[in-house]
Protein backbone atom coordinates (compact mmCIF):
# COMPACT_ATOMS: atom_id res chain seq x y z
CA UNK A 1 0.00 0.00 0.00
CA UNK A 2 0.95 3.85 -0.67
CA UNK A 3 -0.70 7.17 -0.43
CA UNK A 4 0.22 9.90 -3.14
CA UNK A 5 -1.48 12.53 -5.07
CA UNK A 6 -2.13 12.74 -8.63
CA UNK A 7 -0.62 15.51 -10.36
CA UNK A 8 -1.90 14.62 -13.39
CA UNK A 9 -3.97 12.83 -16.66
CA UNK A 10 -2.25 11.35 -19.43
CA UNK A 11 -3.41 9.26 -22.47
CA UNK A 12 -5.71 6.66 -22.10
CA UNK A 13 -7.41 8.71 -19.08
CA UNK A 14 -5.48 7.55 -16.34
CA UNK A 15 -4.19 9.44 -13.34
CA UNK A 16 -0.42 9.73 -12.64
CA UNK A 17 1.50 9.98 -9.42
CA UNK A 18 4.50 8.94 -8.01
CA UNK A 19 5.38 6.21 -5.44
CA UNK A 20 7.66 6.93 -2.34
CA UNK A 21 10.32 5.50 -4.42
CA UNK A 22 9.82 8.39 -6.60
CA UNK A 23 8.77 5.68 -9.34
CA UNK A 24 5.97 7.16 -11.77
CA UNK A 25 2.58 5.12 -11.40
CA UNK A 26 -0.70 5.00 -13.64
CA UNK A 27 -3.80 4.93 -11.61
CA UNK A 28 -7.20 4.28 -13.70
CA UNK A 29 -10.27 6.23 -12.44
CA UNK A 30 -8.29 8.94 -10.72
CA UNK A 31 -8.49 12.78 -10.91
CA UNK A 32 -5.72 15.53 -10.50
CA UNK A 33 -5.17 16.51 -7.11
CA UNK A 34 -6.59 13.18 -5.69
CA UNK A 35 -4.95 11.74 -2.65
CA UNK A 36 -5.66 7.96 -2.98
CA UNK A 37 -4.09 4.95 -0.99
CA UNK A 38 -3.49 2.85 -3.70
CA UNK A 39 -2.12 -0.78 -4.16
CA UNK A 40 0.87 -1.67 -7.15
CA UNK A 41 -0.68 -4.48 -9.42
CA UNK A 42 1.64 -4.26 -11.88
CA UNK A 43 5.70 -2.96 -11.64
CA UNK A 44 8.11 -2.80 -14.19
CA UNK A 45 11.59 -1.24 -15.19
CA UNK A 46 10.12 2.49 -15.59
CA UNK A 47 6.54 2.62 -13.96
CA UNK A 48 4.06 1.10 -12.06
CA UNK A 49 0.34 -0.11 -12.31
CA UNK A 50 -2.05 0.47 -9.20
CA UNK A 51 -6.00 0.62 -8.38
CA UNK A 52 -7.37 2.81 -5.42
CA UNK A 53 -7.93 1.01 -2.35
CA UNK A 54 -9.46 4.24 -0.67
CA UNK A 55 -10.15 8.19 -1.90
CA UNK A 56 -8.42 10.12 0.94
CA UNK A 57 -9.27 13.47 -0.45
CA UNK A 58 -11.03 14.57 -3.61
CA UNK A 59 -9.02 17.13 -5.88
CA UNK A 60 -11.57 19.44 -8.04
CA UNK A 61 -12.89 17.92 -11.42
CA UNK A 62 -14.62 15.38 -10.27
CA UNK A 63 -18.58 14.26 -11.14
CA UNK A 64 -21.21 11.47 -9.94
CA UNK A 65 -21.11 9.91 -13.12
CA UNK A 66 -24.55 8.80 -14.83
CA UNK A 67 -24.51 5.54 -15.81
CA UNK A 68 -25.50 2.81 -13.80
CA UNK A 69 -22.60 0.40 -14.85
CA UNK A 70 -19.80 2.50 -14.37
CA UNK A 71 -19.46 2.15 -11.09
CA UNK A 72 -21.15 -0.84 -10.31
CA UNK A 73 -19.40 -3.35 -12.75
CA UNK A 74 -16.53 -1.36 -13.58
CA UNK A 75 -17.33 -0.89 -17.02
CA UNK A 76 -14.40 -0.36 -19.58
CA UNK A 77 -16.05 1.66 -22.37
CA UNK A 78 -16.02 5.17 -20.46
CA UNK A 79 -13.06 5.62 -18.86
CA UNK A 80 -13.65 9.90 -17.55
CA UNK A 81 -17.44 9.46 -16.49
CA UNK A 82 -15.97 10.79 -13.15
CA UNK A 83 -14.96 13.79 -14.07
CA UNK A 84 -16.75 17.09 -15.03
CA UNK A 85 -17.01 17.88 -18.56
CA UNK A 86 -14.09 20.73 -18.12
CA UNK A 87 -11.65 18.58 -16.53
CA UNK A 88 -12.23 15.56 -19.48
CA UNK A 89 -11.48 18.52 -22.00
CA UNK A 90 -8.66 20.08 -20.55
CA UNK A 91 -6.90 16.95 -19.94
CA UNK A 92 -7.84 15.49 -23.95
CA UNK A 93 -6.16 19.16 -25.11
CA UNK A 94 -3.06 18.43 -23.28
CA UNK A 95 -3.09 14.97 -24.49
CA UNK A 96 -2.66 16.11 -28.29
CA UNK A 97 -0.26 18.72 -26.71
CA UNK A 98 1.70 16.92 -24.98
CA UNK A 99 2.19 14.23 -27.86
CA UNK A 100 3.13 16.81 -30.37
CA UNK A 101 5.72 18.49 -28.39
CA UNK A 102 7.45 15.08 -26.85
CA UNK A 103 6.87 12.51 -29.63
CA UNK A 104 6.60 15.12 -32.66
CA UNK A 105 8.84 17.90 -31.51
CA UNK A 106 6.82 20.72 -32.55
CA UNK A 107 7.08 23.60 -29.73
CA UNK A 108 4.50 25.46 -30.92
CA UNK A 109 1.77 22.43 -31.28
CA UNK A 110 -1.04 23.97 -28.63
CA UNK A 111 -4.78 22.92 -29.76
CA UNK A 112 -7.77 25.02 -29.68
CA UNK A 113 -10.40 22.35 -28.12
CA UNK A 114 -13.88 22.30 -30.28
CA UNK A 115 -16.60 20.69 -27.48
CA UNK A 116 -19.19 18.45 -28.52
CA UNK A 117 -22.57 19.85 -28.57
CA UNK A 118 -24.04 16.64 -26.42
CA UNK A 119 -22.63 14.97 -24.07
CA UNK A 120 -25.02 11.95 -24.28
CA UNK A 121 -26.83 9.81 -26.54
CA UNK A 122 -24.06 10.66 -29.24
CA UNK A 123 -22.95 7.18 -30.37
CA UNK A 124 -23.89 5.69 -33.54
CA UNK A 125 -22.35 2.08 -33.19
CA UNK A 126 -21.98 0.28 -30.04
CA UNK A 127 -19.53 -2.91 -30.25
CA UNK A 128 -20.56 -5.71 -27.27
CA UNK A 129 -18.80 -8.52 -25.91
CA UNK A 130 -20.40 -12.22 -25.16
CA UNK A 131 -19.06 -14.23 -22.85
CA UNK A 132 -21.03 -17.06 -21.33
CA UNK A 133 -24.20 -16.02 -22.63
CA UNK A 134 -23.79 -12.61 -21.21
CA UNK A 135 -23.89 -9.74 -23.27
CA UNK A 136 -22.25 -6.18 -22.55
CA UNK A 137 -19.26 -4.69 -22.12
CA UNK A 138 -15.74 -5.76 -19.98
CA UNK A 139 -14.70 -4.20 -16.72
CA UNK A 140 -11.71 -1.92 -16.94
CA UNK A 141 -9.77 -4.07 -15.09
CA UNK A 142 -10.71 -7.29 -16.12
CA UNK A 143 -11.02 -7.80 -19.69
CA UNK A 144 -11.94 -12.24 -18.94
CA UNK A 145 -15.68 -10.89 -17.57
CA UNK A 146 -18.09 -9.43 -19.07
CA UNK A 147 -21.36 -7.94 -17.56
CA UNK A 148 -24.96 -7.63 -18.90
CA UNK A 149 -25.62 -4.46 -19.95
CA UNK A 150 -28.55 -2.67 -19.19
CA UNK A 151 -28.36 0.54 -21.28
CA UNK A 152 -25.78 2.92 -22.59
CA UNK A 153 -26.19 6.25 -21.88
CA UNK A 154 -24.12 7.28 -25.13
CA UNK A 155 -25.57 5.08 -27.38
CA UNK A 156 -28.22 7.25 -29.71
CA UNK A 157 -31.85 6.40 -27.97
CA UNK A 158 -32.76 4.11 -31.19
CA UNK A 159 -29.67 1.84 -30.57
CA UNK A 160 -30.89 1.86 -27.01
CA UNK A 161 -34.39 1.20 -28.12
CA UNK A 162 -33.25 -1.79 -30.31
CA UNK A 163 -30.97 -3.07 -27.10
CA UNK A 164 -34.23 -3.25 -25.10
CA UNK A 165 -35.61 -5.26 -27.72
CA UNK A 166 -32.83 -7.95 -28.21
CA UNK A 167 -31.95 -7.97 -24.47
CA UNK A 168 -34.12 -10.62 -23.72
CA UNK A 169 -32.88 -13.20 -26.85
CA UNK A 170 -30.09 -15.66 -26.20
CA UNK A 171 -26.98 -15.20 -28.53
CA UNK A 172 -26.54 -17.84 -31.10
CA UNK A 173 -24.03 -20.68 -30.10
CA UNK A 174 -20.15 -19.46 -30.35
CA UNK A 175 -21.03 -16.23 -30.42
CA UNK A 176 -18.28 -14.13 -29.52
CA UNK A 177 -20.04 -10.01 -30.39
CA UNK A 178 -22.75 -8.22 -31.04
CA UNK A 179 -22.63 -4.59 -33.27
CA UNK A 180 -25.60 -2.52 -33.02
CA UNK A 181 -25.23 0.33 -35.89
CA UNK A 182 -27.29 2.70 -36.94
CA UNK A 183 -26.79 4.01 -40.06
CA UNK A 184 -27.15 7.57 -41.81
CA UNK A 185 -30.05 6.99 -43.84
CA UNK A 186 -31.52 5.71 -40.62
CA UNK A 187 -31.54 2.00 -41.03
CA UNK A 188 -30.63 -0.20 -37.66
CA UNK A 189 -28.08 -2.93 -37.88
CA UNK A 190 -27.17 -6.10 -35.74
CA UNK A 191 -24.07 -7.41 -36.71
CA UNK A 192 -23.38 -11.03 -34.64
CA UNK A 193 -20.00 -11.94 -35.03
CA UNK A 194 -17.98 -15.34 -34.62
CA UNK A 195 -21.33 -17.72 -34.85
CA UNK A 196 -20.45 -20.92 -36.62
CA UNK A 197 -23.80 -21.67 -37.84
CA UNK A 198 -27.39 -19.87 -38.48
CA UNK A 199 -29.53 -18.91 -35.71
CA UNK A 200 -32.67 -18.32 -35.72
CA UNK A 201 -33.60 -14.40 -35.91
CA UNK A 202 -36.27 -12.50 -32.94
CA UNK A 203 -38.75 -10.89 -34.00
CA UNK A 204 -38.25 -8.23 -31.59
CA UNK A 205 -37.94 -4.42 -32.84
CA UNK A 206 -37.32 -1.19 -31.64
CA UNK A 207 -40.62 -0.04 -30.78
CA UNK A 208 -39.66 3.33 -30.64
CA UNK A 209 -38.43 3.10 -34.18
CA UNK A 210 -40.47 2.34 -37.29
CA UNK A 211 -36.45 2.08 -38.92
CA UNK A 212 -35.87 -1.32 -41.14
CA UNK A 213 -33.45 -3.67 -39.22
CA UNK A 214 -30.87 -5.73 -41.28
CA UNK A 215 -29.38 -8.85 -39.55
CA UNK A 216 -25.84 -9.65 -40.08
CA UNK A 217 -23.58 -12.96 -40.13
CA UNK A 218 -20.29 -12.41 -39.28
CA UNK A 219 -18.54 -15.85 -38.99
CA UNK A 220 -14.84 -16.24 -38.06
CA UNK A 221 -12.99 -15.98 -41.35
CA UNK A 222 -15.96 -16.04 -43.18
CA UNK A 223 -17.40 -13.31 -45.50
CA UNK A 224 -20.30 -10.71 -43.52
CA UNK A 225 -23.52 -11.41 -44.98
CA UNK A 226 -27.07 -10.33 -44.09
CA UNK A 227 -29.42 -13.26 -43.24
CA UNK A 228 -33.06 -11.37 -42.94
CA UNK A 229 -34.21 -7.55 -43.26
CA UNK A 230 -33.00 -4.67 -45.83
CA UNK A 231 -30.11 -6.16 -48.28
CA UNK A 232 -29.22 -2.78 -49.52
CA UNK A 233 -28.31 0.82 -48.57
CA UNK A 234 -25.43 1.80 -46.13
CA UNK A 235 -22.68 -1.01 -45.53
CA UNK A 236 -23.30 -1.80 -42.50
CA UNK A 237 -19.65 -2.83 -41.69
CA UNK A 238 -17.86 0.14 -43.53
CA UNK A 239 -16.23 2.71 -41.23
CA UNK A 240 -17.78 5.94 -40.27
CA UNK A 241 -17.60 7.99 -36.81
CA UNK A 242 -19.49 7.27 -34.33
CA UNK A 243 -20.48 10.76 -33.56
CA UNK A 244 -21.42 11.69 -36.79
CA UNK A 245 -22.12 15.18 -36.57
CA UNK A 246 -18.48 16.36 -34.69
CA UNK A 247 -17.16 14.03 -37.59
CA UNK A 248 -19.30 16.38 -39.75
CA UNK A 249 -16.96 19.24 -38.40
CA UNK A 250 -13.63 17.56 -38.65
CA UNK A 251 -14.43 17.16 -42.21
CA UNK A 252 -15.59 20.65 -42.91
CA UNK A 253 -12.38 22.35 -40.93
CA UNK A 254 -9.94 19.83 -43.12
CA UNK A 255 -11.58 21.22 -46.50
CA UNK A 256 -11.74 24.85 -45.13
CA UNK A 257 -7.78 24.95 -43.88
CA UNK A 258 -6.71 23.30 -47.91
CA UNK A 259 -7.90 27.02 -48.90
CA UNK A 260 -8.87 27.05 -52.54
CA UNK A 261 -8.61 23.88 -54.34
CA UNK A 262 -10.48 24.88 -57.47
CA UNK A 263 -8.78 22.94 -60.50
CA UNK A 264 -6.07 21.29 -58.22
CA UNK A 265 -5.77 17.69 -57.84
CA UNK A 266 -6.45 16.83 -54.13
CA UNK A 267 -5.72 13.25 -52.73
CA UNK A 268 -8.28 12.02 -50.11
CA UNK A 269 -6.31 9.28 -48.27
CA UNK A 270 -8.18 6.63 -46.17
CA UNK A 271 -11.41 8.58 -47.72
CA UNK A 272 -13.63 5.87 -46.70
CA UNK A 273 -17.23 6.47 -48.30
CA UNK A 274 -16.42 9.57 -49.48
CA UNK A 275 -17.53 12.30 -47.47
CA UNK A 276 -14.64 14.31 -47.72
CA UNK A 277 -13.84 13.73 -51.62
CA UNK A 278 -17.78 15.09 -52.30
CA UNK A 279 -16.49 18.72 -50.11
CA UNK A 280 -13.83 19.06 -52.06
CA UNK A 281 -15.01 17.68 -55.50
CA UNK A 282 -17.69 20.78 -54.22
CA UNK A 283 -15.39 23.40 -55.01
CA UNK A 284 -13.97 22.54 -58.18
CA UNK A 285 -11.02 19.84 -56.83
CA UNK A 286 -10.20 16.85 -59.01
CA UNK A 287 -10.46 14.33 -56.02
CA UNK A 288 -8.87 11.03 -55.94
CA UNK A 289 -10.19 8.82 -53.25
CA UNK A 290 -8.43 6.12 -51.50
CA UNK A 291 -9.62 3.33 -49.05
CA UNK A 292 -9.39 -0.84 -49.09
CA UNK A 293 -12.86 -1.32 -47.79
CA UNK A 294 -14.51 -2.33 -51.08
CA UNK A 295 -18.02 -1.55 -49.76
CA UNK A 296 -16.92 1.55 -48.85
CA UNK A 297 -15.60 2.49 -51.56
CA UNK A 298 -18.32 1.20 -54.08
CA UNK A 299 -20.89 3.15 -51.82
CA UNK A 300 -19.01 6.23 -52.60
CA UNK A 301 -19.26 5.39 -56.56
CA UNK A 302 -22.84 4.95 -56.55
CA UNK A 303 -23.69 8.26 -54.56
CA UNK A 304 -21.01 10.20 -57.01
CA UNK A 305 -20.25 13.87 -56.49
CA UNK A 306 -22.97 16.78 -56.61
CA UNK A 307 -20.73 18.72 -59.09
CA UNK A 308 -16.60 18.57 -59.68
CA UNK A 309 -15.50 15.23 -60.48
CA UNK A 310 -13.74 12.55 -57.80
CA UNK A 311 -12.43 9.28 -58.86
CA UNK A 312 -12.76 6.16 -55.83
CA UNK A 313 -10.00 4.00 -56.14
CA UNK A 314 -9.96 0.35 -53.59
CA UNK A 315 -6.28 -0.55 -52.17
CA UNK A 316 -4.39 0.08 -49.55
CA UNK A 317 -3.20 3.44 -49.76
CA UNK A 318 0.51 2.42 -49.66
CA UNK A 319 0.33 0.10 -52.10
CA UNK A 320 -1.68 2.69 -55.21
CA UNK A 321 0.33 5.57 -54.12
CA UNK A 322 2.09 5.17 -57.54
CA UNK A 323 -0.56 5.26 -59.55
CA UNK A 324 -2.02 8.63 -58.47
CA UNK A 325 -1.39 11.86 -60.52
CA UNK A 326 0.74 14.55 -58.29
CA UNK A 327 -1.60 16.30 -55.82
CA UNK A 328 -1.63 19.86 -55.10
CA UNK A 329 -2.59 19.35 -51.74
CA UNK A 330 -3.42 16.20 -49.20
CA UNK A 331 -6.00 14.76 -46.89
CA UNK A 332 -5.44 12.03 -44.79
CA UNK A 333 -7.40 10.03 -42.01
CA UNK A 334 -5.55 6.78 -41.00
CA UNK A 335 -7.21 4.33 -39.10
CA UNK A 336 -5.49 4.65 -34.97
CA UNK A 337 -2.19 2.65 -36.16
CA UNK A 338 -1.37 6.00 -38.35
CA UNK A 339 0.47 6.27 -41.93
CA UNK A 340 2.21 3.34 -42.80
CA UNK A 341 5.49 4.17 -42.76
CA UNK A 342 5.92 4.27 -47.03
CA UNK A 343 2.70 7.08 -47.31
CA UNK A 344 4.87 9.42 -44.50
CA UNK A 345 7.75 8.51 -46.46
CA UNK A 346 6.04 9.34 -49.64
CA UNK A 347 4.17 12.42 -48.19
CA UNK A 348 7.51 13.98 -46.62
CA UNK A 349 9.04 13.65 -50.15
CA UNK A 350 6.21 15.12 -51.84
CA UNK A 351 6.43 18.21 -48.96
CA UNK A 352 9.78 18.63 -49.75
CA UNK A 353 9.54 19.18 -53.90
CA UNK A 354 7.05 22.07 -52.94
CA UNK A 355 7.23 25.53 -52.33
CA UNK A 356 3.87 27.56 -53.14
CA UNK A 357 2.35 26.28 -49.38
CA UNK A 358 1.12 23.40 -50.22
CA UNK A 359 -1.08 21.77 -47.42
CA UNK A 360 -1.32 18.61 -45.95
CA UNK A 361 -4.26 18.22 -43.27
CA UNK A 362 -4.39 15.02 -41.33
CA UNK A 363 -6.98 14.23 -39.21
CA UNK A 364 -6.35 11.82 -36.61
CA UNK A 365 -7.74 9.21 -33.99
CA UNK A 366 -4.79 9.10 -31.84
CA UNK A 367 -2.47 11.58 -30.74
CA UNK A 368 0.51 9.21 -30.61
CA UNK A 369 0.68 8.10 -33.68
CA UNK A 370 0.09 11.76 -35.16
CA UNK A 371 2.78 13.10 -33.65
CA UNK A 372 5.08 9.70 -34.80
CA UNK A 373 3.96 10.65 -38.22
CA UNK A 374 4.35 14.40 -37.88
CA UNK A 375 8.29 13.43 -36.77
CA UNK A 376 8.14 11.58 -39.99
CA UNK A 377 7.67 14.44 -42.30
CA UNK A 378 10.08 16.93 -41.19
CA UNK A 379 9.27 19.14 -44.66
CA UNK A 380 6.05 20.28 -43.30
CA UNK A 381 6.02 23.06 -40.95
CA UNK A 382 2.91 22.79 -38.33
CA UNK A 383 0.30 25.80 -39.61
CA UNK A 384 -2.70 25.00 -36.81
CA UNK A 385 -3.64 22.28 -34.92
CA UNK A 386 -6.98 21.37 -32.98
CA UNK A 387 -8.59 18.55 -30.90
CA UNK A 388 -12.37 17.30 -30.98
CA UNK A 389 -14.06 15.92 -28.50
CA UNK A 390 -15.53 13.00 -30.22
CA UNK A 391 -16.66 10.96 -27.68
CA UNK A 392 -17.36 12.51 -24.43
CA UNK A 393 -17.23 10.41 -21.17
CA UNK A 394 -14.46 8.53 -22.58
CA UNK A 395 -10.51 9.69 -22.95
CA UNK A 396 -10.95 9.18 -27.07
CA UNK A 397 -9.48 12.68 -28.53
CA UNK A 398 -9.78 13.45 -32.59
CA UNK A 399 -7.46 15.89 -33.91
CA UNK A 400 -7.00 18.07 -36.70
CA UNK A 401 -3.46 19.08 -37.38
CA UNK A 402 -2.99 21.55 -40.69
CA UNK A 403 0.53 21.15 -42.28
CA UNK A 404 2.25 23.39 -45.04
CA UNK A 405 5.60 23.03 -46.90
CA UNK A 406 6.83 26.20 -46.43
Amino acid sequence: MATLTIERLVAGGDGVGRLPDGMAVFVPRTAPGDVVEVEVVERRRRFARARVRQLVTEGPGHAVPACRHYVRDRCGGCQLQHLTLETQRAAKQAFVRDALQRIGGRTNADPVFEASAVAWRYRSTIRLAIRDGRVGFHAFDDSATVFALEDCPIAMEPLEDLWTALSGTRPPPEATGLVLRRDREGGLHVVVEGSEGPWTVPSATPKASSAPVSWWWRPKGGATRVVAGPRTGFPALAFEQANPTVAARIREAAVDALGPVADAIVWDLYGGVGDTARLLAGRGATVWSVDQDRSAVAWAERQGVPSGSARFVAGRVEEVLHRLPEPGAVVVNPPRTGLHRRVADYLERWGARQRNGARLCYVSCDPATLARDVARMPAFVLRDLRAYDLFPQTAHVESLAVLEAP
